[in-house]
């Protein structure tokens, strides 16, 4: 798999909790951003796809009430 270098800038007190939780959980920091980026991406899509099969199935509901 290709990999993208990123560099960013957090809050100092984020950091610490990133470091602090990746350390309890026995990986690196740059471990525990990328398993976090993954879910919360993954979190995003099947809430945009909810999203979009709500408004499918009622589209014509929302027409008539507008």
């Amino acid at each position: 798999m290709l990999m993208k270098t990123l560099e960013l800038q957090i809050p100092d007190d984020v950091a610490v909790k990133a470091e602090a939780i990746a350390s309890k959980r026995g990986v690196t920091v740059e471990q525990l951003l990328r398993v976090s980026l993954d879910e919360k991406l993954a979190r995003d899509a099947e809430l945009e796809d909810a999203v979009r099969e709500v408004l499918a199935e009622n589209a014509e509901l929302y027409r008539r009430l507008a």
